[in-house]
This record gives C-alpha cells, structure tokens and sequence, in this order.
C-alpha cells in the first residue's frame, strides 16, 4: 500500500498528547489527521498500573484513536522525565490532558506552570465534572456522564428503564469541543501572542448534546420522555416494521406527508381530518403506527425505499456495521481510510468526516509502539546517545 501524504493543514503546530482513553485522544485525532505533529507522551510500559485502558495496543480502538503520531516514553514521577516534558512544553503549541484537577496539578502540569514555561501554550483540558466544583476530583466515564447528562432517560422504550447509547457520546463529544475550543484559542493567539486555558468536561459536552431535549425543559418546563424509537414530536418518524425487516421514516412536515401518503397508495389519509396536520397525528400515532404498518409489511424494505426516495420522503435503512460500510454511499465518501501497520498490516481506520477542498485530512501512518519515536524526538530537544542512555537507566524513559 502506497503511504499517503500527511496533510499539510496544521503542519506547524507541535501538541503534546497527555491524554489517555477516548475523550483527550478524540481532541487530538482532529490535529494529528490534519497534519499537527503530535507526540504522544506516555508512561514506560509496566510503570502504569491503568496503561490498557483503551484496549490492547495493536486492537481497533487504539489504532483508530492514535494513528498519525509520534510516541515519546516519560515516567512524569522522575526528574528526567519531567526535565525532558518541560523541554517539549518550551516549544509546543497545545498540550491535551484528560488527568482529575488534583493529579494535573500534582504532576505540575497546571495552567500557572505552564503558562510561566510557554505564554503562548494553550492548555486543552477535559475531565468528568470540569476544573472546579464540588465533583472536580471525581473521576469520570461515559456512561456516569450519559446518566447524570439527561441522555439514558430519553434513550430507549418508554417504560423500560434507563438505557445506555450504543457509543461513547459523552466522550466523543467532549473531544470534539475540546478541539473546538483549541482551534478558537489558536485563532485568537494570533492577534494576542498569549496561550490561554481552554476546558470542558464530559458533563458538560453531553448535557450539550441533549440539545433539544434540554432546551425542551429550559424554555417550556417539560421533562422529556423515552420516546423508543419514535421522533419526541413528530409522526410517522421513527422505525417502522416492513415485510422483512424495518426502515426509518422521516415524515418531518405537512409536505412530506402528503408525499407519504401518495408513497402507500393511500392518498385520501393525506386530507383525514384525524392526521392532516401533525399534532393531530401526534395525538393518534399509535393507532397511525398500526394503519401504516400494516400497508408497509405486504412489501419488502427495498421496495419502499425506492418508492418513497421516488417520492420524495425522508426513508432509509437500518444497517448493521458490515453492511454500513458496504452501502454505496458510504464508499463513496472513503469514510474508511486505509493504514499500513508494521505488524497487522493493510487496515482500515475511521477517516475524519469533515473535508477540505485544499488541505484535506490524511491517515499517515498507523499508531506507534511506546516509545517508538523516544530517540527521534529527545534527539531534536538536543540529548545526545550518552543521555538518552542516562534517561533509561534512570527508568525516566
């Protein structure tokens, strides 16, 4: 497989990656696929007593999460470790941690310090409850952020109980506001000069994600239901059953309806005045569920697709992951990016979903072993053989 070339995009920023699981690694993929060079520091192995947490290091969620990096080896609780992270933070331009407040500020890695080393450093900080506050030395995870963000009480069938999403939501969206944020301080850094503290957490990112549904309770007072996998307000959308399986329907207003209703070959339901606008559908969808059901299982699910795409109506396929990637569309969009690894080979990594007509992402390389780059990059601070070989003895590598 040819090597692609890495992108051009951010090629003249240096982030240092101090962040481990999904959250912090999510915010720096978006820097390292677009071209940042990023450094991944992390513990020797053996030295920490959580470094699998993200898996095995040649498994899927490790090569989808650190591909496009360098990885430099630091015992943080060694003065040459920590003398070699200050060296690196000298000349960077982020640094992402995801450590509890009161570790970061143990290892001397808080906002202060750094600033003191780097004014121009920006500080990307992503914890579970945020820097301050009575839960800031809480640790967090996903699924505690899904439960306390509002998320698993409207996921799932009403009646049944909280339910997880299928993704780290919380996580992944923490990630991404935390690149947001970084991007937005880098942008204004170049008018100032100065690096600032940019911080979010995963509560904060999934109550943002609840989106409507929080704002539902804010402006209007309502607690918002489960509601399975029904629209919270509009009708017919949702999952509908077909002859061999089920679709989802998205009939989001008046003209989509009565498209909809020419679709099934029932157009007179597009004037009965029990659903001709939508809160009177709303108000009766579980017997329209049962009307419309039992039209939809006489055909099979391509059929209708291809009608309703015929007619205009928001419809498509429910897919398991395989058939996800096999679906044309989603082929097209080379979503699934091609890597070489030394050791597993051709794979295929999730690719960013955000294009660039000029500077485009890139999948470069695949995810390092610990340590690969030690010697590269302690070389380019100025250690010379004699003193990388001290720093190992020394167990600070």
């Amino acid at each position: 497989m040819p090597r692609p070339t890495p992108s051009s995009a951010l090629n003249r920023l240096r982030v240092l990656d101090l962040s481990r699981v999904r959250a912090g690694p999510t915010c720096v993929r978006v820097f390292a696929d677009f071209g940042a060079d990023v450094i991944k520091v992390e513990s020797p192995p053996g030295f920490d007593p959580n470094e699998n947490m993200s898996g095995p290091r040649h498994g899927y969620d490790m090569q989808n999460l650190h591909r496009n990096k360098r990885s430099l080896t630091l015992n943080l609780k060694t003065e040459g470790g920590a003398a070699v992270l200050r060296k690196l933070i000298e000349s960077a331009d982020l640094l992402v941690e995801n450590f509890r407040p009161d570790v970061k500020e143990r290892l001397g890695l808080d906002f202060e310090a750094l600033h003191a080393l780097n004014p121009r450093l920006i500080l990307v900080s992503i914890s579970g409850f945020g820097q301050s506050g009575p839960y800031r030395t809480r640790a967090g995870f996903d699924q505690i952020a899904q439960g306390m963000g509002g998320m698993m009480s409207v996921t799932g069938l009403p009646g049944q109980g909280p339910v997880r999403a299928g993704i780290a939501v919380a996580d992944s969206a923490a990630g991404l506001y935390g690149a947001i944020g970084a991007l937005v301080a880098l942008q204004e850094r170049a008018v100032s000069g100065k690096g600032q503290w940019v911080q979010t957490s995963l509560l904060e990112a999934q109550i943002a994600m609840m989106d409507f549904q929080a704002a539902r309770f804010l402006v209007e007072g309502q607690v918002p239901p489960q509601a399975g996998n029904d629209h919270p307000y509009s009708t017919p959308m949702g999952v509908y059953a077909t002859r061999d399986g089920h679709i989802n329907i998205g009939v989001g207003a008046e003209g989509h309806w009565r498209s909809f209703c020419g679709a099934i070959d029932r157009p007179d339901l597009a004037a009965d005045p029990r659903y001709d606008n939508m809160e009177k559908r709303f108000k009766a969808r579980p017997e329209l569920r049962v009307l419309i059901e039992a039209i939809l299982t006489t055909q099979d699910s391509t059929h209708w697709l291809a009608a309703f795409e015929a007619a205009a109506v928001p419809a498509g396929p429910i897919y398991a992951v395989d058939a996800m990637f096999d679906d044309p569309q989603v082929q097209h969009l080379a979503i699934a990016q091609p890597v070489s690894h030394p050791v597993l080979g051709d794979i295929r990594v999730i690719g960013e979903p955000v294009g660039l007509s000029r500077t485009p992402a890139s999948v470069a390389t695949a995810t390092p072993e610990a340590g690969e780059h030690n010697a590269e990059i302690l070389g380019e601070l100025g250690y010379d053989e004699a003193a990388i070989t001290r720093l190992r003895d020394s167990g600070a590598i």
